[in-house]
């Protein structure tokens, strides 16, 4: 019998990168999991690799509808869960002087409008004792250039947990963020040529204390720690970055 056997979890934007690696983690454990995104073959493909024990739906984190829709299949679903990962995010580089309106508004309304209604929805169906985590950056503790607004946007929801934390306290619910530094999860390729991508990572593996980029997977273990083994700590921040923000 797997660890997390009878446990049901929602991963936000779990069809590719660590929300994929968490996900497989979890039904490798014997729990049940539902995960969103808004690319239907990137979906099905995630379907696949996770298996029977996987539900995937297409499900836009920036839009409120979609999330009011979610909450209610989760609920004809599995009734409650027992964890919640608000992953659903997208990157944005830009010059703080080119720096649109149209990409600011996308990174604030994906990046921190959206977990924090998510989190609002589902708190009707999390159990007690349940934990929620949402998915920072070391961005939000940096000051990066090309990044201003993407930065803005996690450090608010860097605040929302705590604020959250707190006021769901009563509820038995601990809210916990993960803030990963450099990752190879894919997210670079889908913002940038693939050229320029790669000289992005060599440049963050050479830039990090261990020399390398970090993997889904070693996100994924901290998540699953936050969602269901830490259960004396809420409000708290998990910095998965080889030591890049702190040493």
């Amino acid at each position: 019998m797997g660890r997390f056997e009878g446990k049901k979890a929602v991963i936000t934007g779990g069809s590719s990168g660590f929300g994929l690696a968490t996900a497989q983690s979890l039904v490798d454990e014997g729990a049940r999991v539902l995960v969103t995104g808004r690319d239907r073959a990137r979906l099905d493909a995630a379907g696949e690799q996770l298996g029977p024990q996987a539900i995937t739906v297409v499900s836009d984190a920036g839009s409120l509808s979609d999330t009011d829709a979610l909450a209610d299949r989760v609920k004809t679903e599995f009734g409650t869960v027992d964890a919640l990962f608000a992953n659903a995010g997208v990157n944005g580089f830009a010059p703080f002087g080119e720096t649109s309106e149209e990409l600011f508004d996308e990174l604030m309304t994906i990046n921190a409008k959206g977990p924090y209604f998510t989190v609002q929805k589902f708190v009707p169906l999390l159990a007690a004792g349940s934990g929620v985590v949402v998915t920072t950056s070391v961005a939000n503790a940096l000051g990066l250039p090309m990044l201003s607004a993407y930065a803005a946007g996690k450090a608010a929801l860097r605040s929302m947990a705590r604020s959250l934390a707190r006021e769901l306290l009563p509820h038995g619910i601990r809210v916990n963020a993960v803030s990963p530094g450099p990752i190879d999860s894919g997210i670079l390729e889908k913002s940038m040529p693939k050229d320029a991508a790669e000289q992005t990572k060599a440049g963050m593996a050479a830039d990090n204390p261990m020399r390398r980029m970090g993997t889904p997977a070693e996100v994924a273990r901290a998540v699953v720690f936050l969602a269901f083994d830490a259960t004396y700590t809420t409000g708290a921040e998990l910095v998965v970055d080889g030591g890049g923000s702190q040493l």
